[in-house]
């Protein structure tokens, strides 16, 4: 049966929940486990494919025709897992769900409450495929403290209650904002988000800190002391300069450790990183440049377009070249000429426009 890492996030959102997740997954498969990584989103939308992509960025089609989330994509360019249908929910989903079991009668008359009936249909989500993998990572989306959130929380809680002891732990991630004039790292964001999750019954096991700064000492065992987690699972997240890099980033401030201590599991299979040093040494010692034009009708927002351009920097990994790409916006050409402005290009890519509604594109 799987062990459960459940990721959520605090003080803000746009931490990096579903990179760190994907890291991780490509940091346990490294050492020899099997993963899948989920996403739980807040959002009372059944799915993202009526949305705006200036409101939600990409739409993510998965193999097998779901309209989801782009972390689904993040999870599969790190971990190679196809993502399924059953990967993806939201809460407009599990509502639905309740809903159309209500109306035919599954319920037998009963009165259809939050609890049980939404966090058992949330419960059913996380249990589909369990017997399948080593580790089911699940990324709850939001902030926590967010009221729409709640069920899935509540869900979390009784799963983790419900299953064996040391089955399931939770990876908190945190903002640790730095103020310029007094020259310091501000931990109390971080221990208000915690102690929001210990109100509702959820303790962390290993804590993610975002920082522009290296975290000191002092601040570590700060953090550890009054967020009530081993110090060693105070894990410093860093910008990088290329999201590639994040598995070799985690795996040196050591949450893929944190992450199996916190199982028990030890001794642990030693990591082999050499797939993510090449892609590393790829990414920093190109042979060559070309320069791409993506034209398109919502390149004011690149994470419209986050699989191309992934695509785009994958082509550049496999040839050893660096891809400069320029989002180039389709209304432009509408009152001009496009060929004296794109003739500089190496190659010109044009996405095709999605209809709601359509499925695989």
């Amino acid at each position: 049966m799987a062990r459960y890492i459940f990721i959520t996030g605090g003080v803000v959102s746009s931490l990096g929940k579903g990179l760190a997740s994907a890291a991780l997954g490509a940091l346990l498969q490294a050492r020899g486990y099997t993963v899948r990584l989920r996403k739980l989103d807040p959002y009372l939308n059944v799915d993202p494919g009526t949305m705006s992509p200036f409101e939600h960025g990409e739409v993510f089609v998965t193999d097998d025709g779901a309209e989801t989330d782009l972390d689904l994509g993040h999870y599969e360019r790190f971990t190679g897992v196809a993502a399924r249908r059953t990967d993806s929910v939201s809460s407009g989903r599990i509502y639905s769900n309740v809903l159309e079991k209500e109306r035919r009668g599954d319920y037998l008359g009963k009165t259809i409450q939050v609890i049980p009936h939404v966090t058992n249909e949330i419960k059913d989500f996380l249990a589909v495929g369990e017997d399948e993998v080593d580790f089911m990572l699940c990324e709850i989306g939001g902030t926590v403290g967010d009221i729409e959130g709640l069920p899935f929380f509540e869900a979390i809680r009784q799963f983790t209650h419900e299953r064996p002891r040391g089955q399931c732990i939770l990876m908190h991630l945190t903002l640790l904002p730095y103020l310029a004039a007094s020259g310091e790292l501000k931990t109390k964001p971080t221990q208000h988000s915690v102690k929001e999750l210990q109100s509702i019954g959820l303790v962390p096991d290993v804590l993610v800190c975002r920082s522009e700064h290296p975290i000191p000492e002092r601040e570590r065992e700060k953090i550890a002391l009054f967020c009530n987690v081993r110090k060693e699972a105070v894990i410093a997240a860093y910008d990088l300069k290329t999201i590639y890099e994040a598995p070799l980033a985690y795996h040196r401030e050591g949450l893929d450790q944190a992450v199996l201590d916190a199982f028990g599991i030890s001794p642990a299979p030693k990591p082999n990183l050499a797939r993510w040093t090449d892609v590393m040494d790829r990414l920093e010692h190109p042979e060559g440049e070309v320069h791409i034009a993506v034209v398109g009708k919502y390149t004011q927002l690149e994470d419209a377009y986050k699989s191309i351009a992934e695509a785009l920097t994958h082509g550049g990994i496999a040839n050893r070249v660096k891809v400069k790409a320029e989002w180039v916006s389709s209304e432009l050409f509408e009152r001009e000429d496009p060929a004296p402005y794109l003739e500089d290009f190496d190659a010109i890519i044009v996405p095709r426009l999605r209809r709601a509604g359509d499925r695989g594109g």
